[in-house]
């Protein structure tokens, strides 16, 4: 679904013999137009995916009303609710999208996110630019538009779940598990498996495939099924890693300590405190992982410690 300000248009990738050449030339290409996107960065994939480029210049809204509100998860239909006093019939989000041709009220509600996504967008530009906050959010928008984060290579992809420790066994059959999941079905990494289950199945690696079904996470039917053969056998050729793939041996920061995490729930409580005090969404100012590496002593490559984050927070989180 498009819009502009005049007009709006669904179109339907599915159609036969459609060229969406086009509208990835609009997406990517043309500088000249301004994108924007509601929590946009599955729309990005997408389109990265297929072109080997992102739409750019890039705005986000969900990433915007964060700046501008305190709310943590901007869903689609609240800031339509609160801003232009429309109720959002989400009725139609559940129906069957794989099935042609689809219904008129498929086609209104679809067409319904860009529409009001249009009409609402310039009235978050002036409250951002009544509140000098616009400039904060130039490196979150280039972030999201970075092909790089994009990119996905299946023999990497481990690097992207968290594990413990460094043991080289865990972390090869951590490896084999992850790529396995990349290339094994055209499905969403989430609806084959979840990184915590692919990160406990490394570490307690099942013998048989029977017990697969012992696996939070996993259903059932993985104790005899295709799906769950296709894991095993991931799972038995999976080798050590060598040393030359292993993480850094030195962590981030030093281990937090008794002390070390009464000092970052301090830090935790300042940062709610901060973000009611100029109604930002917390998430926007700072993560946890990186308090508690503040806490642990790190001074480094925090995001709190630069730019507009360490003038609005950063700056007392060190004095504290």
């Amino acid at each position: 679904q498009i819009a502009d300000s005049e007009e709006a248009a669904a179109i339907d990738p599915l159609a036969d013999g459609l060229d969406m050449t086009p509208l990835f030339d609009l997406l990517t290409r043309n500088e000249d137009v301004l994108k924007v996107f509601h929590a946009g960065g599955q729309d990005v994939e997408i389109v990265f995916n297929f072109t080997g480029r992102t739409p750019h210049p890039i705005f986000d809204t969900q990433i915007a009303m964060m700046a501008v509100n305190q709310s943590e998860q901007i869903g689609y239909s609240n800031p339509f609710e609160s801003w232009r006093g429309l109720a959002v019939d989400k009725g139609a989000r559940f129906t069957d999208w794989s099935r042609r041709p689809l219904t008129d009220r498929q086609i209104e509600y679809a067409i319904g996110d860009v529409t009001h996504l249009a009409r609402i967008f310039p009235k978050i530009l002036a409250r951002l630019r009544k509140t000098g906050r616009g400039e904060w959010l130039d490196a979150e928008m280039e972030k999201l538009a970075d092909p790089d984060n994009y990119r996905n290579d299946p023999a990497t992809a481990w690097r992207r779940i968290k594990a413990a420790g460094r043991n080289p066994a865990v972390l090869g059959r951590l490896k084999a598990l992850a790529q396995w999941r990349e290339l094994d079905k055209n499905l969403p990494k989430g609806r084959i498996a979840r990184d915590e289950t692919i990160a406990d199945i490394a570490s307690h690696p099942p013998k048989v495939q029977a017990d697969l079904v012992k696996v939070r996470g996993l259903s059932a039917g993985w104790k005899d099924n295709e799906i769950g053969r296709r894991m095993m056998a991931a799972l038995a050729a999976a080798e050590p890693l060598g040393e030359d793939e292993l993480p850094p041996r030195a962590p981030r920061g030093a281990p937090l300590g008794k002390e070390g995490s009464l000092v970052a729930d301090l830090l935790k409580l300042l940062l709610k405190i901060r973000s009611r005090e100029i109604d930002v969404a917390s998430r926007l100012l700072a993560r946890s992982d990186d308090l508690e590496l503040l806490a642990a002593g790190v001074r480094k490559g925090l995001p709190i410690l630069d730019g507009w984050r360490y003038d609005q927070f950063g700056r007392d989180a060190l004095d504290l």
